[in-house]
């Protein structure tokens, strides 16, 4: 057995307790999990600090000096144990508020300590909370190192006495004991070609790192090795799919997609659409599973190349199906596919979780038998109840709002797997596509229909809001339709619906009948009245829709052309780029006016800046991952994205890139790591797949 897959409660110094805590606070259960347990930040200890020096800066500083006095003083709750601290330049107070009996046994008046801590300034004297003390003499035989390194905490750790000192003493006896065992896991070839710190002297360094040249180095490595089993993984099981995993090979395009082609477009295609159809034909014609990522803004025009992908799977004698994340989203899908198909008789029916016993039951015997052509709905779709004759493709859209284990359930609708195509108008940076959707081939649409204007987008304060009014008045004159979007914010659903109905309030005085009409839509409704609301808006019976971001995705308007967000400063970055795709989506000139407060975070104003300078929803993405971070950007149901150790996909991208490269051209020219050379890579690759597959890091 590897020795590092030892569990920590057999190193020496840890015990059952203490691994216990570790375990639930850090996720630390084995040997290997403590050497990966990287240090946040350094101090250095190589200075220390005279009392009479001592800023008012709540810096960490170390001091040489003598207890003289202890005393234990009263406050509201319990009491504090004080030391008076000297040196030759002066006296300061150390301080505890936990623990204090242990602590005033333990220490030694008039005998010199080292001292290190953050520094308070209180009633004109310094002091020192609990500080890192150890006797001077114990100091200087102990292990010197210049940069001290500080390890992730909680409050749990500290209470159970596990401080940082005590990590770093069970650290550095891992790496006394085992350090020597650390075995590589790189070629040579890469590591001199790549000038890379061994893996042994990079884990050392990058614990207790001799300098910051040093530290550098080893973090550079490791960084680069983290990247680098990830992307192989990736990579790896790509190449894996395509050889070992059989689709059904498409080989006809027939009489459904040319007749549609030709005859039913409800536009031109553009050419980016044109190259993403040839892409997903030339997959679905070989003889493996295609599993393709489609990105597109809003508005791109994804809908149409997915209905070409289903006719070419009808085509050839197959079902298809497209499953949306709400049922919204799915009705706005089963309408408009509804609408393109009707004139080539294609059969195309719904599924959710309201559809009635009926329905489902003649829907269920029109897929056993095959003249159900396109089911579409929502994850009612992967219910074992639904069988299919034989589907052929799997359309999924706004992937990353389904678990993993909800999409591979529709990989089992049949002998071999549909070929999957996954849709997002969420776009994703090229950094985390990389990694997080790195195992599957990539298309983008990256042109919008022609015709198409640019939406005006403008940041404006509450101040506004009457002027706003004026020109909302304006465009309803001209016929167009308006939405009023509030935030909707879980934490404070009371204060939301506070706020939507306040709103509404205001706006209905401003916007009376029987002049205007108002739709409001919310989540606190029947499903049943929030659709009436929407049909009355869509017909344009109503000329303002008010509601909360339920109608963020699923609304199409070629009418409205006004969005206007209020406190805006709430939403993110993604969120409010996917609420502005609900207008401009008709040929008149369309605009998205942004309302917020007047007191803003950084972020927040960087969030509404950006929206104002640009309607790129691969710039906005690149923003929204720099501001919150990959776990933020995909969603909370998938959770553990990019759980990375030490690598970080925003300031490391260019590694990230990198190591991909470096990763693909190993494959390319060893595919199953066969060569001598590469048994290193081979050994920790399999360890890794044993112990740690890539989908602990991706969800």
């Amino acid at each position: 057995m590897n020795v590092f897959q030892t569990p920590l409660t057999y190193l020496k110094g840890v015990g059952p307790n203490r691994s216990k805590t570790l375990a639930s606070e850090l996720n630390i259960h084995t040997y290997q999990d403590l050497l990966h347990l990287f240090p946040n930040r350094y101090i250095d200890r190589t200075r220390f600090h005279k009392i009479a020096e001592l800023e008012q800066s709540s810096a960490e500083v170390q001091i040489i000096g003598k207890i003289t006095d202890l005393k234990k003083v009263p406050q509201k709750k319990g009491e504090r144990l004080v030391a008076t601290f000297v040196d030759e330049t002066g006296s300061m107070e150390l301080v505890w508020f936990r623990g204090i009996k242990w602590i005033a046994q333990q220490l030694k008046p008039n005998q010199e300590y080292v001292a290190f801590g953050r520094v308070n300034w209180f009633n004109s004297v310094y002091s020192m909370p609990h500080p890192d003390l150890e006797l001077l003499v114990e100091h200087e035989k102990g292990f010197q190192i210049s940069m001290q390194p500080i390890y992730p905490s909680t409050e749990k750790l500290s209470n159970a006495g596990i401080s940082n000192k005590v990590i770093s003493k069970m650290v550095l006896e891992l790496l006394t004991s085992h350090g020597n065992e650390i075995a590589e896991t790189l070629s040579s070839e890469i590591i001199d070609q790549q000038k890379l710190m061994s893996l042994e002297r990079a884990v050392k360094q990058i614990h207790f790192p001799k300098n910051s040249k040093y530290l550098a180095a080893a973090q550079y490595r490791l960084k680069f090795e983290e990247f680098f089993f990830i992307q192989l993984q990736l990579l790896a099981n790509k190449m894996k799919r395509k050889q070992k995993i059989k689709g059904y090979p498409f080989k006809i395009v027939g009489e459904s997609f040319n007749s549609f082609y030709k005859d039913h477009l409800p536009f031109p295609l553009t050419n980016a659409q044109k190259r993403v159809v040839k892409e997903i034909r030339s997959d679905m014609g070989s003889n493996a599973q295609m599993n393709r990522l489609l990105q597109g803004d809003v508005g791109s025009g994804k809908t149409i190349v997915a209905v070409l992908s289903m006719l070419i799977a009808i085509d050839n004698g197959f079902q298809a199906c497209l499953m949306a994340p709400t049922e919204i989203l799915a009705e706005q899908h089963y309408n408009a596919i509804k609408e393109l198909l009707n004139a080539i008789a294609i059969e195309v029916r719904f599924l959710s979780g309201s559809t009635s016993k009926a329905e489902r039951t003649s829907l269920a015997e029109g897929l056993k038998d095959g003249s159900v052509h396109i089911l579409i709905g929502t994850h009612a779709l992967i219910e074992d109840t639904v069988v299919f004759k034989n589907l052929g493709l799997a359309v999924i859209d706004e992937q990353h709002r389904f678990g993993v284990k909800q999409r591979s359930k529709l990989w089992r609708k049949n002998q071999l797997p549909p070929h999957v195509l996954v849709m997002t108008a969420t776009p994703i940076p090229r950094t985390l596509a990389m990694s997080v959707y790195g195992d599957l081939d990539s298309s983008v649409i990256d042109e919008m229909p022609p015709g198409r204007k640019e939406i005006k987008t403008v940041w404006r304060s509450d101040r506004n809001r009457l002027k706003i009014f004026a020109f909302l008045k304006e465009e309803i004159k001209k016929g167009r339709q308006i939405y009023i979007v509030y935030p909707l914010i879980q934490e404070s659903a009371a204060m939301d619906y506070k706020d939507l109905m306040d709103g509404y309030e205001s706006i209905s005085r401003y916007f009376p009948l029987p002049d205007y009409q108002i739709s409001i839509v919310h989540g606190k409704m029947k499903s049943e009245d929030k659709a009436y609301e929407m049909d009355r808006f869509v017909k344009g019976q109503t000329q303002i829709m008010v509601a909360t971001t339920v109608i963020e995705v699923g609304v199409n308007v070629p009418n409205a052309s006004v969005m206007i967000i209020e406190s805006a400063e709430r939403f993110g970055l993604s969120q409010l780029h996917q609420l502005r795709g609900r207008v401009g989506r008709g040929a008149e000139q369309s605009y998205c006016i942004l309302i917020s407060g007047d007191k803003l975070s950084s972020d927040a104003k960087t969030r509404l800046e950006t929206m104002v300078r640009t309607t790129d929803g691969f710039e906005i993405a690149e923003e929204d991952l720099k501001l919150r971070g990959p776990g933020d950007i995909m969603g909370t149901q998938q959770s553990g994205v990019l759980q990375l150790k030490i690598a970080d996909v925003v300031m490391d991208k260019d590694l990230l890139m990198h190591a991909r490269q470096i990763a693909s051209i190993l494959l390319k020219n060893d595919p199953l790591l066969s060569d001598s050379n590469n048994q290193p890579i081979k050994n920790a690759y399999n360890q890794i797949v044993k112990h740690k597959n890539i989908w602990n890091y991706i969800s």
